[in-house]
């Protein structure tokens, strides 16, 4: 069976038993990062390009075309890096397949519940392709939120507008010839804008392939051969019904490379003064992401394993978007806590694993491990995410989104 063949039945299969109210944790707390993110350089520069004119809203209040919304919500959404993360897709999959679905369910005036079914499918297929690709596609330079992405993104499209097999297979053979995306653009507003272009494509591939446009029906395959694609089997197992019930929430505002070592950290309280060095160890695949070990401004911080142990050895909140800014890069005592921080790779560590090994200025040493795997219920999930989306927007804005999204108001979801 072709992959289109396998995307196919899954964007007409049945949801039944699915993780839902998991996927509507996923779209409060991408909203989250996309109200949040608005105001974002990247985001002010992209609207002012872009002729507002359409049915579908973006956060901030205009109003645009379905594709051209995907392309700002999704850039929006991605902005800050503070949305959720799968790690077989290696990527983010809400940052492309949600501002995709919410951008043609407006346009179709669909309400929530149908975007979350689609984006349920949309996140699925995400996953699996992004599997299907592995760890080569990612490795060589590409950006899998933004290939794997635009490509699950098309299938949560294809269930929410209920495409036809042809068709379907059509627009997933149009956006292999327009799935695109760079890791070399990480630390620069090119990375976010990767996320709104692959939504973007995604909703013109859908459009035109509901239109009657034809394409390659092994475009997917061929992507794979010309992408550094591995066609891994294994993506398609059923041994696991939704492996996008093992996404990843950030409670950091940086890359999630960083998490479990901040969770680690998190701990206990250390004491910078008695700290003589700090060791780092992480999954090999983490180095050339946010392994960027003098960063000079708070993009790049966002990408750093010494510059946010050191924040979080400092009782700096890493939680706390403002916090990464050009200013904390350049703190001097922060700069001489980081000189202490040695970042090494263990291959015995999976990518959701960390250690630390505190060495103190007395000689002693602690060591300290921490799994992002490790379970979280969903009313566990749904406190932090909560909490997050507090400490982010604010107590009345955090609880109006919280309320608009629980009653499945789309309407209201551009007025909080």
């Amino acid at each position: 069976m072709s992959v289109a063949a396998r995307l196919v039945t899954l964007s007409q299969g049945g949801v039944g038993g699915g993780p839902t109210q998991l996927m509507r944790l996923c779209f409060f707390d991408w909203a989250v990062c996309a109200i949040a993110g608005q105001d974002e350089p990247v985001v002010r520069t992209l609207i002012s390009t872009c002729e507002s004119h359409g049915p579908c809203s973006v956060f901030g209040g205009a109003t645009y075309d379905p594709a051209t919304a995907a392309l700002i919500n999704g850039t929006m959404g991605h902005a800050l890096d503070y949305d959720d993360t799968h790690f077989d897709h290696i990527g983010h999959t809400s940052a492309v397949v949600m501002p995709a679905v919410l951008a043609v369910a407006q346009d179709q005036m669909m309400d929530l519940n149908r975007v979350l079914e689609a984006a349920l499918v949309g996140s699925e297929a995400a996953v699996r392709v992004g599997l299907w690709l592995g760890h080569d596609h990612y490795q060589v330079g590409y950006h899998q939120t933004a290939t794997a992405g635009a490509f699950g993104a098309v299938v949560g499209l294809a269930r929410l507008l209920r495409l036809d097999r042809e068709q379907t297979d059509n627009a997933i053979g149009l956006t292999a010839t327009m799935a695109s995306g760079l890791k070399g653009q990480f630390g620069t507003m090119g990375k976010p804008l990767n996320a709104g272009l692959a939504a973007r494509v995604a909703v013109e591939a859908v459009t035109w392939a509901k239109a009657g446009l034809t394409s390659d029906p092994q475009g997917l395959e061929n992507f794979a051969a010309t992408h550094h694609g591995q066609g891994h089997e294994s993506a398609w197992d059923d041994a696991e019904p939704w492996k996008i019930a093992r996404i990843s929430h950030k409670f950091h505002a940086c890359c999630h490379g960083l998490h479990a070592m901040l969770e680690a950290l998190a701990q206990q309280p250390i004491d910078p003064e008695a700290i003589a060095v700090v060791r780092v160890y992480t999954h090999p695949r983490w180095m050339s992401v946010c392994n960027k070990p003098d960063p000079a401004t708070g993009l790049e911080a966002k990408f750093s394993y010494r510059q946010t142990a050191a924040m979080a050895i400092a009782g700096i909140s890493t939680a706390a978007i403002a916090r990464f800014s050009d200013d904390i890069a350049s703190d001097p005592e922060l700069r001489a806590l980081r000189e202490k921080v040695e970042v090494m790779s263990d291959d015995r560590l999976s990518e959701m694993q960390a250690r630390v090994v505190l060495t103190f200025a007395d000689g002693r040493t602690e060591t300290r491990e921490h799994d992002l795997d490790a379970p979280l219920s969903l009313s566990e999930r749904e406190t932090r995410l909560r909490a997050k989306a507090t400490a982010v927007l604010g107590d009345a804005r955090a609880a109006a989104l919280w309320d608009v999204v629980s009653r499945g108001d789309l309407v209201g979801l551009f007025d909080v």
